[in-house]
C-alpha cells in the first residue's frame, strides 16, 4: 500500500508541476512579450522622429545593443542598418511588415529562426518621405527558455520524490493503522473509516453464512460419526493413494488400532497382500470383494471406488462379519450329511431285510428276529424324523403356551416312564428337591427327558443318575449328574452340535439320534436360561441349567 500511496503522490505532484510550470511560463512569456512590444513601438517612434529630424546621421548615433534599426526605400533597397552594411543585405520589399507600413502606415511581424531557438519580433513605421523605418528585437522562445530550465525542474522533481515518499510513508501508516486494527471476527465491532461500513457489513454477513455452513457440517459429520461408529460393520474411507481418512469403531476393533491411523497408508492398518491387492482392483475396475480372516473370525470385504465426474477420489471399504454365517453354512453342509448318512443308514438295513423276506431267502425259524430288526430300525427312523422335525420347530422360534410348571411332578413322570430301561442297566434314579416356574410344560419335558435318557444310556452298569431341582430367589437351577463314561474336556463345547457324538460306537449300540442335545441347548434358550457341562472322562457327567425366575 505505500508503494501505491507513493506513486500517487508522486503522480500528482509531478504533474501539478509540470501543469504550473508550463501556466507560468507561457503567461509570462506572453506578460513580457507585450510589454516589449510596447517598449520596441516606443523606441520606434523615438527613432522615426528623430530620423524625420536629423536624418540618417541621427540613426547612425544610435547603437543599441538589444534591438536593430533599418531603413529601406520605397523599393525595398536598404538604406542603413545598425548591425549590417547596408550594400550586403538583400531587398526587404516582400517582408511582411516593410508591404503593411508602406500600405498602412505600420507594420507588425514576428519571425522564427531555422533552430526554433529565437523569435525575432519586428515593428515598422512609414516615414513622410516615403521610406519606413523598421525596429525589431530577438528573443528566446518559450520551449528553449523551457529546456534551461531542465535542472532546476530536475532538482525540484527529486525533492517532490523525496516527499513524496515521506509522505507516502506517513500517510501509508495513517491509513493503514486503522485497517491493521480490524477486528474482523466482529466487524460490525469496528470504529474505523465510514467508507469501511458497506465491507465490514459484508464481512459481517458472510461471518454468518459461514458459521451456518459450519454448523450444518458439523452437525452432519456428527450424524455420519453417529451412523458410522454404531454401525455392526466396519467401515473404511480411503483416498486415491489409500491413505485413511475415515475408519469407525468396528473397523477399529477387526484391525485392532486407533484414530491415529487416520491420514496413514493403509499399509500401517493392515499388511495383508491379499486385501491391498483388492483394494488396487477396486480403484481400477471399481469393485473388488474378499474373503480373509482376522483374529480367528471370518470377514467379507467390499471395496468399491469412490468417483466424481469421472475423476477417482478413493474407494469405501464395508467390512462383514461373517463368522455365524459360515459357521452356519458348515453346520448346515454337516448336518445335511449327517442327516443323509442317519437316514440312510436304517433305510438301507430296512430294506436289505425286506428283500431278503421278499426272496424266501429267511429260514422260517428266523423270521421273528428279521421283523423285529426291521421294527428297531424303522422305529429309529421315526425317532429321528421327530427330533429333526422338533429341531426344525425350535430353530423356527415357535412357542407353545406357557404355564407354571411343578418341576418334581414333571420329572417324577419322567423318571416312571425311563423306570424300565434304567432297571435293564440297572441304574438307580434319584430325585431331589423341588421347584415351580412358568413355561412350556412339553418342552420342559423333552429337556429333562433327554437329559435323564443320557444320563441311564451312557452309565455304567449299577451307577447312579441323580436329578436335583433347587429355588433361590431369582433363579431356577435344574441339574442331571450321572456317573457315566463321562466327556473328554476337548468335547464340552461340541456336544450340543446336531448329530456330534463323542462316542460313536456307543452312541449307534445304545440308538441315539445325536440330536437329543440340540433340542435342549435350543429349548432352554427359549425359556432364556443357560446350560453348562462338568464332565471328566471316566468320571461322570453334570448337566446344569440356569433359568430366570422372570421367565
Amino acid at each position: 500500500m505505500t508503494g501505491k500511496i507513493f506513486r500517487a503522490i508522486l503522480t500528482v505532484a509531478l504533474i501539478v508541476l509540470v501543469i504550473s510550470l508550463l501556466t507560468v511560463t507561457g503567461f509570462l512569456y506572453d506578460y513580457f512579450g507585450t510589454i516589449q512590444e510596447k517598449e520596441l513601438r516606443d523606441q520606434l517612434n523615438f527613432a522615426a522622429v528623430g530620423t524625420e529630424a536629423l536624418g540618417i546621421s541621427f540613426l547612425e548615433k544610435l547603437r543599441g545593443e538589444n534591438y536593430r534599426l533599418t531603413l529601406i526605400q520605397e523599393d525595398g533597397r536598404v538604406l542603413f542598418d545598425t548591425d549590417a552594411d547596408p550594400q550586403t543585405v538583400e531587398n526587404h520589399r516582400d517582408r511582411e511588415e516593410i508591404q503593411q507600413a508602406f500600405w498602412g502606415g505600420t507594420g507588425h511581424s514576428s519571425r522564427y529562426s531555422s533552430t526554433l531557438t529565437e523569435k525575432t519580433t519586428y515593428e515598422a513605421v512609414r516615414l513622410t518621405d516615403g521610406t519606413v523605418l523598421r525596429i525589431s528585437v530577438s528573443h528566446y522562445t518559450s520551449w528553449l527558455l523551457l529546456l534551461g530550465m531542465i535542472q532546476p525542474v530536475l532538482i525540484i522533481g527529486l525533492l517532490a520524490a523525496v516527499l513524496s515518499g515521506l509522505l507516502a510513508s506517513s500517510m501509508a501508516k495513517k491509513v493503514v493503522a486503522p485497517l491493521n486494527t480490524l477486528d474482523l471476527e466482529h466487524p460490525l465491532e469496528n470504529d474505523t473509516y465510514p467508507e469501511l461500513s458497506p465491507l465490514l457489513h459484508r464481512i459481517h454477513v458472510q461471518h454468518q453464512e459461514i458459521e451456518i455452513q459450519i454448523k450444518n457440517l458439523q452437525q452432519k459429520n456428527n450424524e455420519f460419526q453417529l451412523v458410522t461408529d454404531n454401525m455392526g460393520e466396519g467401515l473404511v474411507l480411503l483416498n486415491e493413494n489409500g491413505i485413511v481418512l475415515t475408519i469407525n469403531t468396528a473397523a477399529k476393533k477387526i484391525f485392532q488400532t486407533d484414530d491415529n491411523c487416520i491420514g496413514e497408508d493403509f499399509l500401517t492398518v493392515d499388511r495383508k497382500q491379499d486385501l491391498h491387492n483388492s483394494i488396487s482392483q477396486a480403484l481400477e475396475t471399481g469393485h473388488c470383494s474378499l474373503k480373509s480372516c482376522r483374529n480367528n473370525r471370518e470377514y467379507n470385504f467390499d471395496i468399491n471406488r469412490i468417483e466424481s465426474e469421472g475423476k477417482v477420489l478413493g474407494a469405501v471399504m464395508l467390512i462383514f462379519d461373517i463368522t455365524l454365517q459360515s459357521e452356519g453354512e458348515r453346520r448346515r453342509r454337516e448336518f445335511t450329511a449327517n442327516v443323509s448318512h442317519e437316514l440312510k443308514t436304517p433305510l438301507q438295513s430296512i430294506i436289505g431285510s425286506t428283500e431278503l423276506l421278499e426272496n424266501n431267502m429267511v429260514q422260517h425259524h428266523d423270521i421273528p428276529r428279521f421283523l423285529g430288526h426291521i421294527k428297531k430300525q424303522a422305529t429309529r427312523l421315526l425317532h429321528l424324523i421327530q427330533d429333526i422335525l422338533r429341531l426344525s420347530q425350535l430353530d423356527e422360534g415357535i412357542e407353545l403356551n406357557r404355564e407354571t410348571v411343578d418341576l418334581r411332578s414333571l420329572t417324577e413322570e419322567i423318571i416312571d416312564s425311563l423306570e424300565v430301561s434304567a432297571q435293564e442297566k440297572n441304574i438307580h434314579l434319584n430325585l431331589e428337591g423341588n421347584a415351580h416356574m412358568q413355561g412350556m410344560k412339553s418342552l420342559l419335558y423333552e429337556i429333562l427327558y433327554n437329559l435323564i435318557d443320557n444320563g441311564i444310556k451312557y452309565n455304567i452298569p449299577g451307577g447312579d443318575v441323580t436329578v436335583s431341582l433347587q429355588e433361590t430367589e431369582k433363579n431356577i437351577v435344574v441339574s442331571v449328574s450321572d456317573t457315566g463314561i463321562g466327556i473328554p474336556e476337548e468335547d464340552h463345547s461340541r456336544v450340543f452340535e446336531r448329530f456330534y457324538r463323542v462316542d460313536k460306537s456307543h452312541s449307534k449300540s445304545s440308538g441315539g439320534t445325536g440330536l437329543g442335545l440340540s433340542i435342549v441347548k435350543h429349548g432352554v434358550e427359549l425359556h432364556k436360561g443357560q446350560i453348562t457341562v462338568e464332565s471328566e472322562e471316566k468320571m461322570g457327567t453334570t448337566m446344569t441349567i440356569v433359568f430366570p425366575k422372570s421367565e
